[in-house]
Protein backbone atom coordinates (compact mmCIF):
# COMPACT_ATOMS: atom_id res chain seq x y z
CA UNK A 1 0.00 0.00 0.00
CA UNK A 2 1.75 3.25 -1.14
CA UNK A 3 0.16 6.49 1.11
CA UNK A 4 -1.20 7.93 -2.10
CA UNK A 5 -3.38 4.80 -2.31
CA UNK A 6 -4.21 5.26 0.48
CA UNK A 7 -5.98 8.87 0.58
CA UNK A 8 -7.60 8.50 -2.87
CA UNK A 9 -9.67 5.25 -1.33
CA UNK A 10 -10.13 6.88 2.56
CA UNK A 11 -13.29 9.11 2.69
CA UNK A 12 -14.59 8.41 -0.86
CA UNK A 13 -18.03 7.03 -1.75
CA UNK A 14 -18.32 5.21 -4.78
CA UNK A 15 -21.36 4.46 -6.73
CA UNK A 16 -22.06 1.77 -8.77
CA UNK A 17 -24.72 -0.12 -10.36
CA UNK A 18 -24.89 -3.84 -11.23
CA UNK A 19 -26.67 -3.75 -14.70
CA UNK A 20 -27.44 -7.51 -14.71
CA UNK A 21 -29.80 -7.07 -11.58
CA UNK A 22 -31.44 -3.29 -11.95
CA UNK A 23 -29.26 -2.83 -8.63
CA UNK A 24 -27.14 0.72 -7.81
CA UNK A 25 -25.26 0.53 -4.58
CA UNK A 26 -22.07 2.48 -3.48
CA UNK A 27 -19.06 1.58 -1.81
CA UNK A 28 -17.31 3.75 1.51
CA UNK A 29 -14.40 4.37 3.10
CA UNK A 30 -14.23 6.15 5.84
CA UNK A 31 -11.35 7.39 7.93
CA UNK A 32 -10.56 11.01 9.09
CA UNK A 33 -14.51 11.55 8.49
CA UNK A 34 -15.22 9.54 11.37
CA UNK A 35 -12.09 11.00 13.78
CA UNK A 36 -14.00 14.54 13.29
CA UNK A 37 -17.40 13.64 13.98
CA UNK A 38 -16.07 11.67 17.09
CA UNK A 39 -13.34 13.50 18.52
CA UNK A 40 -15.92 16.48 19.21
CA UNK A 41 -17.13 14.77 21.98
CA UNK A 42 -15.91 12.18 24.72
CA UNK A 43 -18.91 9.50 24.39
CA UNK A 44 -18.94 6.25 25.76
CA UNK A 45 -18.17 3.05 24.18
CA UNK A 46 -21.42 2.41 22.98
CA UNK A 47 -22.68 5.78 21.94
CA UNK A 48 -19.44 6.24 20.00
CA UNK A 49 -20.10 3.07 18.01
CA UNK A 50 -23.95 3.99 17.37
CA UNK A 51 -22.77 7.62 16.39
CA UNK A 52 -19.88 5.89 14.03
CA UNK A 53 -22.68 3.33 12.76
CA UNK A 54 -25.02 6.62 11.70
CA UNK A 55 -21.88 8.23 10.00
CA UNK A 56 -21.41 5.52 7.29
CA UNK A 57 -25.09 4.97 7.10
CA UNK A 58 -25.30 8.98 6.31
CA UNK A 59 -22.11 8.89 3.73
CA UNK A 60 -23.73 5.63 1.82
CA UNK A 61 -27.45 7.31 1.72
CA UNK A 62 -26.16 11.17 1.14
CA UNK A 63 -24.40 10.49 -1.87
CA UNK A 64 -27.15 10.25 -3.56
CA UNK A 65 -28.43 13.97 -3.21
CA UNK A 66 -27.47 16.81 -5.64
CA UNK A 67 -25.30 19.90 -5.28
CA UNK A 68 -25.99 22.17 -2.06
CA UNK A 69 -28.52 20.11 -1.06
CA UNK A 70 -28.87 18.67 2.70
CA UNK A 71 -29.59 15.47 4.12
CA UNK A 72 -30.29 14.63 7.79
CA UNK A 73 -30.99 11.46 8.96
CA UNK A 74 -32.23 10.90 13.36
CA UNK A 75 -33.27 8.46 15.27
CA UNK A 76 -35.29 9.55 18.23
CA UNK A 77 -35.88 6.80 21.00
CA UNK A 78 -36.67 6.08 24.88
CA UNK A 79 -34.44 4.47 25.53
CA UNK A 80 -30.64 5.73 27.47
CA UNK A 81 -29.36 7.01 23.82
CA UNK A 82 -32.35 9.72 23.22
CA UNK A 83 -31.04 10.80 19.88
CA UNK A 84 -28.60 10.67 17.38
CA UNK A 85 -28.59 13.20 14.22
CA UNK A 86 -26.41 13.40 11.23
CA UNK A 87 -26.15 15.74 8.27
CA UNK A 88 -24.84 15.79 4.85
CA UNK A 89 -24.27 18.17 3.05
CA UNK A 90 -23.70 17.96 -0.47
CA UNK A 91 -20.96 19.30 -2.39
CA UNK A 92 -21.26 23.18 -3.11
CA UNK A 93 -19.53 22.47 -6.26
CA UNK A 94 -18.94 19.62 -8.87
CA UNK A 95 -15.30 18.01 -7.83
CA UNK A 96 -15.71 19.50 -4.20
CA UNK A 97 -16.19 17.06 -0.98
CA UNK A 98 -19.88 16.73 0.69
CA UNK A 99 -19.62 17.07 4.32
CA UNK A 100 -20.93 15.28 6.97
CA UNK A 101 -21.42 15.92 10.94
CA UNK A 102 -22.94 13.87 13.93
CA UNK A 103 -23.69 14.23 17.48
CA UNK A 104 -25.99 12.31 19.93
CA UNK A 105 -27.72 13.27 23.13
CA UNK A 106 -28.06 10.58 25.92
CA UNK A 107 -28.49 9.38 29.24
CA UNK A 108 -25.51 8.45 31.14
CA UNK A 109 -27.14 7.07 34.01
CA UNK A 110 -29.01 4.89 31.96
CA UNK A 111 -26.41 3.26 29.94
CA UNK A 112 -26.40 -0.91 30.12
CA UNK A 113 -23.51 -2.96 29.63
CA UNK A 114 -25.22 -4.13 26.72
CA UNK A 115 -24.81 -3.91 22.91
CA UNK A 116 -25.04 -0.49 21.28
CA UNK A 117 -28.03 -1.03 19.95
CA UNK A 118 -29.49 -2.33 23.06
CA UNK A 119 -29.01 1.75 24.47
CA UNK A 120 -31.71 2.16 21.58
CA UNK A 121 -35.56 1.96 22.45
CA UNK A 122 -38.86 2.09 20.90
CA UNK A 123 -38.87 5.24 18.69
CA UNK A 124 -38.66 5.86 14.76
CA UNK A 125 -35.85 6.46 12.10
CA UNK A 126 -36.39 9.18 9.98
CA UNK A 127 -34.48 10.65 6.83
CA UNK A 128 -35.31 14.30 5.86
CA UNK A 129 -33.99 16.57 2.98
CA UNK A 130 -33.77 19.91 2.04
CA UNK A 131 -33.67 20.18 -1.29
CA UNK A 132 -32.90 24.37 -0.69
CA UNK A 133 -34.70 28.06 -0.82
CA UNK A 134 -38.31 27.92 -1.91
CA UNK A 135 -38.56 23.43 -2.09
CA UNK A 136 -40.75 22.18 0.47
CA UNK A 137 -37.93 20.18 3.11
CA UNK A 138 -39.20 16.09 2.28
CA UNK A 139 -39.13 13.92 5.50
CA UNK A 140 -40.07 10.16 5.34
CA UNK A 141 -40.42 8.48 8.94
CA UNK A 142 -40.18 4.77 10.18
CA UNK A 143 -41.00 2.37 13.44
CA UNK A 144 -37.20 1.35 15.03
CA UNK A 145 -37.26 -2.51 13.95
CA UNK A 146 -34.25 -5.01 13.80
CA UNK A 147 -31.69 -5.36 16.01
CA UNK A 148 -29.11 -3.12 14.74
CA UNK A 149 -29.39 0.88 13.00
CA UNK A 150 -28.45 -1.02 9.56
CA UNK A 151 -31.71 -3.12 9.78
CA UNK A 152 -33.71 -0.01 10.79
CA UNK A 153 -32.49 1.93 7.64
CA UNK A 154 -33.34 -1.24 5.64
CA UNK A 155 -36.75 -1.57 7.21
CA UNK A 156 -37.03 2.54 7.03
CA UNK A 157 -36.78 1.79 2.95
CA UNK A 158 -39.18 -0.81 2.80
CA UNK A 159 -41.75 0.91 4.80
CA UNK A 160 -41.81 4.92 4.17
CA UNK A 161 -40.11 4.44 0.34
CA UNK A 162 -40.84 0.87 -0.98
CA UNK A 163 -37.20 0.12 -1.86
CA UNK A 164 -35.07 -3.11 -1.29
CA UNK A 165 -32.55 -1.84 0.10
CA UNK A 166 -29.04 -3.76 2.19
CA UNK A 167 -26.41 -2.10 3.85
CA UNK A 168 -23.43 -4.55 4.81
CA UNK A 169 -21.35 -2.28 7.24
CA UNK A 170 -18.11 -2.63 9.31
CA UNK A 171 -15.88 -0.51 11.71
CA UNK A 172 -14.21 0.01 14.60
CA UNK A 173 -10.72 1.68 16.41
CA UNK A 174 -7.95 0.58 13.87
CA UNK A 175 -4.83 -0.49 15.83
CA UNK A 176 -2.03 -0.40 12.95
CA UNK A 177 1.76 -0.72 13.80
CA UNK A 178 3.50 2.13 13.61
CA UNK A 179 -0.20 4.63 13.46
CA UNK A 180 -1.78 6.09 15.97
CA UNK A 181 -5.17 4.31 17.07
CA UNK A 182 -7.71 6.08 14.80
CA UNK A 183 -11.49 4.96 13.45
CA UNK A 184 -11.53 3.48 10.10
CA UNK A 185 -15.16 1.96 8.67
CA UNK A 186 -16.46 0.76 5.48
CA UNK A 187 -19.66 -0.18 4.36
CA UNK A 188 -21.72 -1.13 1.12
CA UNK A 189 -25.03 -0.16 -0.01
CA UNK A 190 -27.30 -1.97 -2.29
CA UNK A 191 -31.08 -0.64 -3.20
CA UNK A 192 -33.21 -2.22 -6.02
CA UNK A 193 -34.13 0.13 -8.27
CA UNK A 194 -37.38 1.87 -8.30
CA UNK A 195 -40.06 0.71 -9.81
CA UNK A 196 -43.68 3.07 -10.65
CA UNK A 197 -45.59 0.34 -9.38
CA UNK A 198 -43.86 -1.69 -6.43
CA UNK A 199 -44.91 -5.15 -5.49
CA UNK A 200 -46.70 -4.14 -2.21
CA UNK A 201 -49.77 -6.25 -1.45
CA UNK A 202 -51.51 -4.12 1.29
CA UNK A 203 -51.86 -6.63 3.31
CA UNK A 204 -49.50 -5.83 6.12
CA UNK A 205 -45.64 -7.00 5.60
CA UNK A 206 -43.41 -9.82 6.48
CA UNK A 207 -40.92 -8.30 8.70
CA UNK A 208 -40.99 -7.13 12.50
CA UNK A 209 -44.87 -6.18 13.66
CA UNK A 210 -45.97 -6.32 10.32
CA UNK A 211 -43.57 -3.23 8.78
CA UNK A 212 -42.53 -4.38 5.30
CA UNK A 213 -39.18 -5.75 4.17
CA UNK A 214 -37.33 -6.23 1.26
CA UNK A 215 -39.44 -9.12 -0.29
CA UNK A 216 -42.51 -7.30 0.15
CA UNK A 217 -41.56 -5.07 -2.54
CA UNK A 218 -39.96 -6.89 -4.93
CA UNK A 219 -41.99 -9.31 -7.58
CA UNK A 220 -40.70 -12.58 -8.19
CA UNK A 221 -37.94 -12.15 -11.08
CA UNK A 222 -36.75 -8.93 -8.87
CA UNK A 223 -36.72 -10.91 -5.80
CA UNK A 224 -34.42 -14.00 -7.28
CA UNK A 225 -32.06 -10.82 -8.86
CA UNK A 226 -32.23 -9.45 -5.02
CA UNK A 227 -31.31 -12.59 -3.76
CA UNK A 228 -28.30 -13.90 -5.80
CA UNK A 229 -26.95 -10.10 -5.37
CA UNK A 230 -27.27 -10.31 -1.58
CA UNK A 231 -25.65 -13.68 -1.15
CA UNK A 232 -23.30 -12.42 -3.45
CA UNK A 233 -22.51 -9.56 -0.82
CA UNK A 234 -22.58 -11.69 1.99
CA UNK A 235 -19.48 -13.49 0.92
CA UNK A 236 -17.37 -10.14 1.59
CA UNK A 237 -14.66 -9.98 4.82
CA UNK A 238 -14.03 -7.44 7.46
CA UNK A 239 -10.83 -6.52 6.14
CA UNK A 240 -11.91 -6.13 2.19
CA UNK A 241 -14.63 -3.70 3.53
CA UNK A 242 -11.96 -1.76 5.99
CA UNK A 243 -8.35 -2.57 4.90
CA UNK A 244 -6.08 -0.72 2.84
CA UNK A 245 -5.45 -3.95 0.26
CA UNK A 246 -8.44 -4.11 -1.54
CA UNK A 247 -9.24 -0.98 -3.95
CA UNK A 248 -13.28 -0.40 -3.95
CA UNK A 249 -13.76 -0.97 -7.45
CA UNK A 250 -11.47 -4.08 -7.16
CA UNK A 251 -13.77 -5.07 -4.20
CA UNK A 252 -16.85 -5.13 -6.53
CA UNK A 253 -15.19 -6.92 -9.56
CA UNK A 254 -14.46 -9.64 -7.04
CA UNK A 255 -18.20 -9.92 -5.53
CA UNK A 256 -20.13 -9.06 -7.93
CA UNK A 257 -17.87 -9.52 -11.47
CA UNK A 258 -20.99 -11.54 -12.77
CA UNK A 259 -23.67 -8.97 -12.23
CA UNK A 260 -21.67 -6.64 -14.57
CA UNK A 261 -20.83 -3.83 -12.69
CA UNK A 262 -20.25 -0.33 -13.70
CA UNK A 263 -18.61 2.54 -11.77
CA UNK A 264 -19.03 6.18 -11.73
CA UNK A 265 -17.08 9.01 -10.37
CA UNK A 266 -16.38 8.67 -6.57
CA UNK A 267 -17.82 11.31 -4.06
CA UNK A 268 -15.25 12.69 -1.92
CA UNK A 269 -16.65 13.44 1.82
CA UNK A 270 -14.92 15.39 5.03
CA UNK A 271 -16.18 16.24 8.38
CA UNK A 272 -17.47 19.79 8.29
CA UNK A 273 -19.74 21.94 10.09
CA UNK A 274 -21.30 24.88 8.81
CA UNK A 275 -22.44 26.53 12.67
CA UNK A 276 -21.24 30.22 12.66
CA UNK A 277 -21.31 33.06 14.94
CA UNK A 278 -23.77 34.89 12.30
CA UNK A 279 -26.12 31.55 12.19
CA UNK A 280 -26.33 32.43 16.52
CA UNK A 281 -27.34 35.35 15.75
CA UNK A 282 -29.85 34.91 13.22
CA UNK A 283 -31.42 32.05 15.50
CA UNK A 284 -31.77 34.46 18.80
CA UNK A 285 -32.81 37.32 15.97
CA UNK A 286 -36.44 36.74 16.86
CA UNK A 287 -36.25 37.31 20.54
CA UNK A 288 -36.48 40.59 22.12
CA UNK A 289 -34.35 42.74 24.43
CA UNK A 290 -36.30 41.32 27.50
CA UNK A 291 -36.34 37.55 26.43
CA UNK A 292 -32.59 37.83 25.89
CA UNK A 293 -32.18 39.18 28.86
CA UNK A 294 -33.50 35.78 30.73
CA UNK A 295 -30.87 34.13 28.31
CA UNK A 296 -27.92 36.26 29.76
CA UNK A 297 -25.52 34.62 31.99
CA UNK A 298 -24.01 35.78 35.40
CA UNK A 299 -21.26 37.64 33.71
CA UNK A 300 -23.50 39.21 30.96
CA UNK A 301 -22.96 37.45 28.23
CA UNK A 302 -24.90 35.12 25.94
CA UNK A 303 -23.43 31.70 24.98
CA UNK A 304 -24.35 29.20 22.65
CA UNK A 305 -22.19 25.73 21.96
CA UNK A 306 -22.63 23.95 18.23
CA UNK A 307 -23.66 20.27 19.50
CA UNK A 308 -21.92 19.12 16.25
CA UNK A 309 -18.38 20.49 16.50
CA UNK A 310 -18.29 21.68 20.13
CA UNK A 311 -17.28 25.37 19.09
CA UNK A 312 -18.34 27.97 21.71
CA UNK A 313 -19.84 31.50 21.07
CA UNK A 314 -19.85 34.41 23.26
CA UNK A 315 -21.76 37.18 22.48
CA UNK A 316 -22.54 40.72 24.04
CA UNK A 317 -26.47 41.08 25.13
CA UNK A 318 -27.33 44.19 23.64
CA UNK A 319 -26.04 43.11 19.88
CA UNK A 320 -28.47 39.87 19.13
CA UNK A 321 -31.91 39.92 18.91
CA UNK A 322 -34.17 42.30 16.50
CA UNK A 323 -33.79 45.12 19.03
CA UNK A 324 -30.02 44.71 19.11
CA UNK A 325 -27.47 47.22 18.18
CA UNK A 326 -25.32 46.81 15.58
CA UNK A 327 -21.89 45.14 16.42
CA UNK A 328 -18.91 47.72 16.35
CA UNK A 329 -21.62 50.49 17.07
CA UNK A 330 -21.16 53.01 20.00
Amino acid sequence: MTLGNKIAWDDTVLPFQLDKSDIRGRVARLDGVLDGVLKQHDYPPAVEALVAEMTLLTALIGQSIKLRWKLSLQVQSKGPVRMIATDYYGPTEEGQPARIRAYASFDEDRLTDGAPYDQIGEGYFAILMDQGNDMTPYQGIAPLAGASLKEAAETYFAQSEQLATRFALRFGKSTEPGVAEHWRAGGIMLQHMPKASPHVTGEGGSGEEGLLSAVDVLGEDEGENWNRANILLDSVEDLEMIGPSVSPTDLLIRLFHEEQPRVYDAQPVKFGCTCSEERVRQSLSIYSAKDIETMTTPEGRVTADCQFCGAHYDLDPATVGFEAKEVGSE
